[in-house]
Parts: C-alpha cells; structure tokens; sequence
C-alpha cells in the first residue's frame, strides 16, 4: 500500500457498513479519501475519529445524492479543483427494496437502477476520464458487488436486487476489456460478499425489525471490516496482478 500514500480515493456510500470501514482502512493507509453520502454527519463524526487516531491520511466528507447525476458531477468537479482528481474510485453505494418482480412498485426498481447500476457507471466514467486527464496509469476501480450477482436465491424481496448485482459482474469485466483496449494499465476488481453484518438488512425489511435481526442471527456473518481488508488486498497487488473478482462468503453459509 505504501505507493497509495497521499493519494485520492473516491469511496461512495462512506457514511455506513463497508463503505465507512473502507474510508477508515484507507485514511490509515495514508490516502486522502472522499467521502461521500446523502447525509455527512456520520461521515464528519469519522473524519474527527480517524483524526484523533493519528492516521496519516485525511477523510474528507462530501454530500452527493448518486440517483441525480449532476450531484455527481459536480462532485467529480470539486474533487478535480481541490485534490487534482481521483486514483481509486471504491463505488460501493447501492441498496435494496423489496419490491418483488411480479408485485413490485416501478419507482422502488428505478431507484436500484439508478444507484446500484447507473451512479456506478457514471462515477466509473469520470474517474477514469480523471485518470486520463493527468496521465495516470495505475488507478484502479473497484466495485463492491454481492454474490447476489452470482446466483439468486430463492427470495422475491430481492430478486430485482439480484439484477442490479449481475449487472455489475457484466460491468466489471466490461470495463476491464474497455480498459485493456485503451491501453492502459488502470485496473478494474469486483468485491462480491456474501451475507455481512451491516444496517442493509434493516433498510431492506425496515418495516419488521425482527426479520432483519434475524437474518444476521442465522449464522457468523462477514464484518465491514472484512470487506476493506479485501479492498486493501485488492490495493497492494503487484501492478502486474489483475484480480478479476473477489467472491467472500461467511463459511457457515450454503450459498
């Protein structure tokens, strides 16, 4: 990691889950991370924690709602003006509804699409044209995908979920080719977890508290923290290493 020192790092959805504990593993891996999220609070609260623990990196909070695009862009613009641009774009933002295929509600669908499919895609387009504007070669892009984009279970609650998830393995190895057409040597990872203990569950059932609790008391779930040691390991690999997709999974689950 000591080639990431003073670097920028892009992490979306920072505020919470893995995207806090990626923000926290990279400022103390000595990057200059932004932060971003629809509300900062818990973001700002980190950057002061992260501070006080003499991290030799900064964490710099920023409000972007990802379902508007000129939210991001102007946040692509900021980041531009005030750190130079972005060396490693972490697009880990996305979410669930509950909206089965056949009952589902139209704008719980659009807003997966939006956020887990099309911020991505947007965030991943404007990091790499940063990349390119100051002749940087070894960015990396890494999203934070699910083995819901791998197989889908048996569960309406999150069968468009699943979508958007596949989504994102097809996009990850997309952008993989585009970037091996270009020429250049700016990588692309996925991260797909299995079941991990973060407030997801309880956005997704927040109507019955209890369905949510349970779904993590089934068995030892992963922790946030093991998805930024993933993102770290991801990191540090040789220049030369391309790691495609990083599939984790708690041992006690069946698939």
């Amino acid at each position: 990691m000591e080639r990431w020192k003073g670097r920028v790092a892009l992490v979306t959805g920072a505020s919470v889950g893995i995207g806090a504990a990626t923000a926290r593993a990279l400022v103390q891996q000595g990057m200059r991370v932004v932060g971003c999220a629809r509300n900062v609070d818990k973001i700002e609260k980190l950057a002061a924690e992260c501070q006080s623990a003499g991290y030799s990196g900064t964490l710099i909070p920023y409000k972007c709602d990802l379902s508007n695009e000129e939210e991001i862009l102007s946040m692509f613009s900021a980041i531009k003006m005030q750190h130079k641009g972005v060396d490693v774009c972490i697009n880990n933002a996305g979410l669930a509804h509950s909206e089965p295929l056949l009952s589902g509600k139209t704008e719980g669908w659009r807003n997966m699409i939006d956020v887990n499919v099309l911020a991505l895609s947007i965030c991943t387009r404007e990091a790499y044209k940063s990349m390119k504007e100051r002749n940087v070669d070894d960015g990396h892009i890494i999203n934070i995908n699910s083995m819901s984009g791998h197989r889908v279970v048996p569960s309406g609650d999150v069968h468009f979920y699943s979508a958007t998830k596949y989504a994102v393995t097809a996009l990850t190895e997309g952008i993989r080719q585009e970037l091996r057409e270009a020429n250049t040597h700016i990588r692309a990872t996925c991260i797909s977890p299995g079941l991990v203990e973060t407030e997801f569950a309880f956005r997704l059932h927040n109507s019955d508290p209890q369905k949510a609790a349970a779904v993590y008391e089934s068995m030892k779930c992963l922790k946030a923290e093991d998805i930024a040691s993933a993102v770290t390991f991801v990191l540090s690999a040789p220049a030369h290493v391309q790691i495609g997709d990083v599939q984790m999974r708690p041992v006690e689950q069946v698939s």
